[in-house]
């Protein structure tokens, strides 16, 4: 009986001398040699795993930074030149300055939807509503506000309004990490440059049905008319499928648009003053007819 168990100790520390030694051969061949300067760039950012750069979380974002040696088209939103200063000294190269840019709704929340044509009793998601149904306001272009985008905001940044259902954004909690927009399944969230002293000048409208059609919808659709993209002096103005865009690196902020628009679908945000229409030149008054003077006809004298 001894012996057996003494076999059997022998026979499992054999076996456990051999493994140890097949693992510590393939640990020695699979092994990766991770650069410590991915942790040094880990440490410095936000650690919010948003998403917005575009890479899989903090960590990924890092290891991005660390193998390609710059900051070439690599940047982290929440964080933004601040973070970006940092990288650039542990990575030893120039720092890239972006253009700050904030979370955009483009769907007008001020007459949108007064009228319900229907009312949804389901799950309250935008995602599923968007597959199953168009909208209580009828427009299959506008807000359904199941607040997808507000689950998806790390940042506390966005909020739907208690009257309207229309998320609105808080620029100065938003940190452009793109997360509400990727929720929205009917995209109308954008990113948009802030714009010099946070004034920006956007068509807060989706809808790409025709004029008539879409005034049914909402009040404030655009229609397409073109208005905008005529006065617009840097021609950062384009009309695709019935909708207006503006560009937001051309535009100068010059408000012309918003003046223009007949249906108030272009909005301007930051602006101290709204936008008013100049009022037409007075005419000229008519010069006054030159009046007619008869001269009278001698008479001829009788012969």
């Amino acid at each position: 009986m001894t012996q057996q168990i003494l076999i059997a100790v022998v026979v499992l520390g054999a076996l456990g001398i051999l493994f140890a030694v097949v693992l510590y051969f393939v640990a020695q061949k699979f092994k990766v040699v991770e650069d410590p300067l991915i942790d040094e760039v880990a440490e410095v950012l936000p650690g919010a795993n948003c998403g917005g750069c575009g890479k899989a979380g903090c960590r990924a974002f890092a290891e991005a930074c660390v193998q390609q040696g710059n900051l070439e088209g690599l940047r982290c939103a929440p964080g933004g030149d601040a973070v970006a200063a940092k990288i650039a000294e542990l990575l030893g190269c120039a720092m890239v300055q972006g253009e700050p840019q904030v979370a955009v709704v483009r769907c007008n929340p001020a007459n949108c939807g007064e009228k319900r044509r229907s009312n949804y009793d389901g799950l309250r998601s935008c995602a599923f509503q968007n597959t199953v149904y168009t909208g209580e306001s009828g427009c299959p272009f506008g807000c359904l506000g199941c607040g997808d985008c507000v689950e998806a905001c790390q940042f506390d940044a966005i909020h739907l309004d208690p009257v309207t259902g229309v998320p609105t954004v808080d620029a100065d909690r938003c940190t452009a990490c793109g997360a509400c927009a990727k929720a929205c399944p009917r995209r109308i969230i954008e990113l948009r440059n802030k714009g010099k002293k946070d004034r920006r000048v956007y068509v807060s409208c989706m809808n790409r049905e025709k004029g008539a059609i879409a005034m049914k919808s909402c009040a404030n659709a655009c229609i397409g008319c073109g208005k905008c993209e005529k006065v617009c002096p840097m021609s950062a103005i384009t009309i695709t499928d019935n909708l207006s865009y503006i560009d937001y690196t051309k535009c100068i902020a010059c408000r012309k648009c918003v003046v223009e628009c007949p249906t108030k679908a272009i909005h301007d945000v930051g602006f101290p003053t709204p936008a008013v229409k100049p009022a037409p030149k007075p005419e000229a008054p008519a010069a006054p007819a030159a009046e007619k003077v008869e001269i009278p006809v001698a008479e001829t004298a009788k012969a």
